[in-house]
């Protein structure tokens, strides 16, 4: 018999992908996630903007670059998201 071991649904992390709108600040990107959604009535699609602090501990987001951001435990005032790659680098013109 072989078993398979699942993470508990406490210790899941959630993971999203958006794009970082600011960097000013040391060791923090704002990221903004994007959401397509049907309205229930029009079918026309929503967009829906969310932005999240998420820490950046080595300062390597610039603006306009791609990230993957999880959850983690509560790192100051307002961060509670870390990013765990950068997925895309922003083009520079």
């Amino acid at each position: 018999m072989e078993e398979t071991r699942k993470e508990p649904e406490a210790r899941r992390r959630r993971a999203l992908v958006g794009v970082v709108v600011s960097s000013a600040m040391d060791k923090t990107a704002v990221v903004e996630f994007v959401k397509l959604v049907p309205h229930p009535q029009y079918k026309k699609f929503v967009r829906y903007r969310k932005k999240f602090m998420a820490h950046d501990e080595a300062n390597q987001c610039e603006v306009g670059d791609r990230v993957r951001i999880v959850e983690t435990r509560p790192l100051s005032r307002h961060k509670r998201w870390r990013v765990q790659e950068i997925l895309e680098k922003a083009v520079k013109a």
